[in-house]
């Protein structure tokens, strides 16, 4: 583990200490610069269509990231980092009208990946 990673892990325990600890109100989230929108709708094995339908992107949004044209907000940025950890976790509260049985089928093709 290099030294920066050690780090901003060490940085960030103190974060949440303090903030358990009720010395803070809150704390900064750390968001990635770059999300390679690509490569987690690649992982996803989604088209461009069906990415943005299922998360709720514009189809131009998720286009113009992916050619380059234009860079995610922080906002987004954010959720694509929590879509790219958990897609399973944001399906299921993104689509609470699917029926239960169709959203066990679809974490268990998803964590099957």
């Amino acid at each position: 583990m290099s030294n920066s990673m050690f780090n901003d892990l060490m940085t960030g325990l103190d974060e949440i200490d303090a903030f358990l600890s009720d010395k803070r109100a809150g704390y900064k989230v750390t968001l990635p610069e770059e999300v390679d929108v690509k490569g987690i709708r690649k992982k996803l094995k989604m088209t461009q269509v069906r990415f943005s339908d299922t998360f709720g992107f514009s189809l131009d949004a998720v286009k113009h990231w992916e050619g380059g044209r234009r860079t995610p907000e922080a906002s987004a940025r954010a959720f694509l980092t929590v879509i790219a950890r958990n897609p399973v976790a944001v399906i299921a509260a993104l689509h609470t009208s699917a029926s239960p049985k169709k959203r066990t089928l679809a974490s268990n093709r998803m964590s099957h990946r």
